[in-house]
């Protein structure tokens, strides 16, 4: 009768010791394809450390996470803080954390849940063994299991994409306006301020752009009246573009004189066409 007593009272105790694990190993997992595929990980872990190591806090520490599992709740990987580490074993269990957690966060959970679940499992069996401290070969064989399981995890992970280059504008290819002037003249008429507020207007579709100023005349006159002249004509519409606000570093100007006529004629021949500044934008 003693006997038969004791066993019920053990029976009992079990039972009790094992509650939340039976509770696991009733309960049809919900939440992701992870939370489902961890409360799997957790229940034989559970199973392990009860019914192989008889370690009845651990059992229920570990079926306990896999009951919030099962009940959609994406639990972490072991806190090192919450444990009796050996000092000499934190670090590297630091650094394994850390590239756990960053192959989950890299969505190992939604995109491999069944291999970052067991990646998950068998890191928190190594930080179990490891404050036990007492039986090597089953800290290696979690260790090793954990570094498998989280090498196939990240091999299975695409690297993150580079950013694509954002292509820069095409820049506007170089465009030469004409401004004419009157015989003997250097003032912009009305058809020549409308060509170089045009010229102004323009200026805004190139970044940094720079405006190149060259005057001309056409072969009457004497040549060195006329290199005059043509320079007089760069520089008015070089002041038109500076009063609409164009700065002067952003223009040059230069003169021909009659050495580069438009049309060909002999000299001394009056020629609207010749008289003119160009207006280059690049």
């Amino acid at each position: 009768m003693f006997r038969i007593s004791v066993l019920v009272a053990a029976a009992a105790l079990l039972g009790a010791c094992t509650a939340s694990l039976e509770r696991l190993q009733e309960t049809e997992p919900s939440g992701s394809a992870f939370t489902q595929a961890l409360a799997k990980e957790y229940q034989e872990f559970a199973e392990f450390e009860a019914y192989e190591m008889f370690d009845w806090a651990d059992q229920q520490h570990f079926a306990d996470k896999g009951l919030r599992a099962a009940a959609g709740e994406v639990v972490p990987p072991e806190e090192l803080a919450d444990w009796n580490l050996p000092a000499d074993k934190i670090d590297e269990l630091a650094a394994a954390r850390s590239q756990l957690i960053g192959a989950l966060n890299r969505g190992g959970r939604r995109l491999h849940p069944e291999d970052a679940a067991h990646a998950q499992a068998k890191f928190d069996c190594w930080v179990e063994q490891q404050e036990e401290n007492h039986q090597p070969e089953d800290i290696e064989e979690c260790q090793a299991e954990f570094e498998a399981a989280l090498a196939k995890l990240l091999a299975a992970l695409e690297p993150e994409p580079e950013p694509e280059p954002v292509a820069a504008p095409a820049r506007p290819d170089p465009i030469t306006l004409m401004v004419f002037f009157d015989f003997d003249s250097a003032t912009l008429n009305d058809g020549a301020r409308a060509v170089v507020e045009l010229a102004r207007d323009r200026l805004a579709d190139y970044d940094d752009g720079f405006i190149r100023l060259v005057g001309h005349t056409d072969t009457a006159g004497a040549a060195a009246y006329n290199m005059e002249l043509s320079m007089s004509r760069a520089a008015a519409v070089r002041d038109a573009l500076s009063d609409m606000g164009v700065a002067a570093a952003a223009m040059s100007i230069d003169a021909r004189g009659e050495s580069e006529p438009m049309v060909e004629t002999p000299d001394g021949v009056r020629t609207p066409q010749n008289r003119r500044v160009t207006i280059t934008l690049n």
